[in-house]
């Protein structure tokens, strides 16, 4: 590959020194795959090509804890219901495409707005009016909820009378009639599993839309944190046809109602990616639904929500069942990726880290919690104590609609403004990595880092909880060195001599800007292994 050298530029190697800041060169030479040399001794190196940075900001590239790339990628392929105002909009979008693709058999969308309708109830009449014969199947950006028209419903079985699953809900008007809202996988799988598999074609499109995508970020390793048995094989014959410039890690679904049956699977599908990623695509990981989300009313709380007082949100998990597959899967040499959005569920997930700890042999682990949302102030201190990761979201650390339209009316005003903790986890001593989470938002890690700076909407507003912001040096830590470590990945996160040569380039350094402009900052290159993946 030869080697190159990229100078005159601001170098953020990521190490701290002893006065707190980062050490910064000007320099840094790459050689094939890896780092090898920075400042003066890169400048004195051969260099097959020079880069002139013209005084931009190179740093370790970004990692993405937790992302959804094939749900991403396949926004793309449907119908367009995201960026919409109302649900007659996001109606009228779905009926359009489905005029211009009669062949359709179902009429799919991903990632409509679901702070548009009252309390997040979306009516299946309201489909109906565009698309009254063929079914239609619809996700919101939460990827939790799904507005289903009446053909759906009807395909589904869902009528008066319909028993509710354990492990989700299908909203009913006032005379017991399913209204096309279905909340969490136990209401709407049902429907998903009857939808028509979509081409492989189809798939590679999505993930090398994905891949694509990442690469204009800097985003050179990521976290597919929902990843089913079918999915294995598309990773793989993405990655055989050359379409990933990114080191990827799947994060095998546990399914609560079913786990035992499927430890034998996980090892399998973890075979076969050693056997066929070439160390590019690994399977180290299991994902953990431990509840929902609270704008709809599916997090697990300790206490009840305010707008409905007999309810305490959505377990997915029987928590003794849950330290019990948590147990399981680290036996198996993997690790626990656990989502958790309320106070319980986030309690739940370090319940199952203890435990495990307790009757499984000592290692090294990485587990995750990812969102921790809301934590109980006496859980605080157990992430440090027990070593587990807290992965956040930071784009999602500020005040917007989603918070006063959907989440303060459930958690009420306290428990909704001590919400992602990120200072106060990292100053009790908790590893932070950060995430995107993406279709559910942006997947630019210089977007979210602008936020967890600012905790802020709008230049002219004020912060949510300013006690939480972080500096710009944590955020660009938490987006490099701390992804690397949720990856056990020794040789990455960092810019020096034998890492691993996965490198971004951008216009300006984040830490001289003003913090509100942080998101605009152009993305002028990116390096997986030494290649160059994207020229700005």
């Amino acid at each position: 590959m030869g080697t190159t050298r990229i100078e005159n530029a601001t170098v953020w190697t990521g190490h701290r020194l002893p006065s707190g800041g980062v050490f910064t060169t000007d320099a840094v030479l790459i050689r094939d795959d890896r780092i090898s040399a920075l400042g003066q001794t890169a400048l004195q190196g051969h260099a097959d090509e020079v880069i002139d940075a013209g005084g931009g900001f190179v740093l370790a590239a970004f990692g993405d804890g937790h992302v959804h790339p094939i749900f991403g990628g396949l926004e793309q392929q449907f119908a367009p219901v995201r960026d919409m105002a109302t649900p007659r909009e996001i109606a009228a979008s779905v009926g359009q495409w489905a005029r211009a693709n009669p062949e359709a058999e179902w009429v799919r969308g991903e990632g409509f707005d679901h702070t548009l309708a009252p309390e997040g109830i979306f009516l299946a009449e309201w489909l109906d009016v565009e698309v009254p014969n063929r079914p239609v199947v619809l996700r919101a950006t939460d990827y939790h909820t799904v507005w289903v028209n009446s053909e759906a419903l009807r395909r589904a079985n869902y009528a008066v009378g319909v028993t509710q699953p354990h492990d989700g809900e299908i909203v009913l008007g006032e005379k017991g009639m399913p209204t096309g809202t279905l909340r969490e996988w136990g209401a709407w799988r049902p429907v998903y599993n009857l939808l028509p598999e979509v081409p492989e074609s189809t798939l590679m499109d999505a993930v090398s839309y994905a891949s694509a995508s990442f690469a204009s970020a800097g985003i050179t390793w990521i976290q597919d944190a929902w990843v089913e048995r079918k999915d294995v094989g598309t990773w793989l014959a993405a990655r055989n046809a050359g379409l990933i410039d990114q080191q990827v890690d799947l994060a095998l679904w546990a399914d609560p109602n079913s786990w035992r049956d499927q430890l034998a699977g996980f090892e399998e599908s973890r075979a076969r990616i050693v056997a066929e990623g070439g160390g590019q695509v690994t399977s180290h990981t299991i994902k953990f639904f431990a509840d929902g989300v609270h704008e709809s009313g599916t997090s697990a709380m300790l206490e009840p929500f305010c707008d409905c007082p007999h309810s305490k949100g959505l377990p997915n998990w029987d928590p003794e069942e849950m330290k019990r597959a948590v147990a399981a899967i680290d036996a198996l040499g993997f690790t626990a990726h656990m989502h958790a959005v309320g106070d319980f569920g986030v309690r739940m997930s370090l319940d199952a880290a203890e435990y495990t700890s307790t009757v499984n042999t000592p290692r090294d682990r990485r587990w995750v919690i990812v969102h921790t949302q809301l934590v109980d102030p006496a859980d605080l201190g157990r992430f440090a104590e027990l070593g587990v990761i807290a992965n956040f979201e930071p784009y999602w650390s500020k005040y917007d609609a989603w918070q006063s339209e959907l989440t303060e009316p459930r958690l009420g005003p306290e428990r909704t403004h001590r919400q992602y903790q990120t200072a106060s986890l990292a100053n009790l001593g908790a590893p932070i990595s950060f995430g995107s989470d993406w279709p559910v938002t942006t997947y630019s890690p210089l977007e979210g880092i602008q936020v967890a700076v600012t905790r802020k909407v709008a230049a002219d507003g004020p912060a949510w909880m300013p006690e939480e912001c972080i500096s710009v040096d944590a955020a660009l830590s938490a987006y490099t060195s701390g992804v690397a470590f949720q990856a056990g990945r020794s040789d990455a996160g960092y810019v020096r001599p034998g890492a691993v040569a996965d490198l971004t380039w951008i216009a300006q350094d984040p830490r001289a800007v003003d913090p509100m402009t942080i998101g605009t900052i152009p993305v002028l290159g990116t390096w997986y292994r030494g290649r160059r993946t994207f020229n700005g």
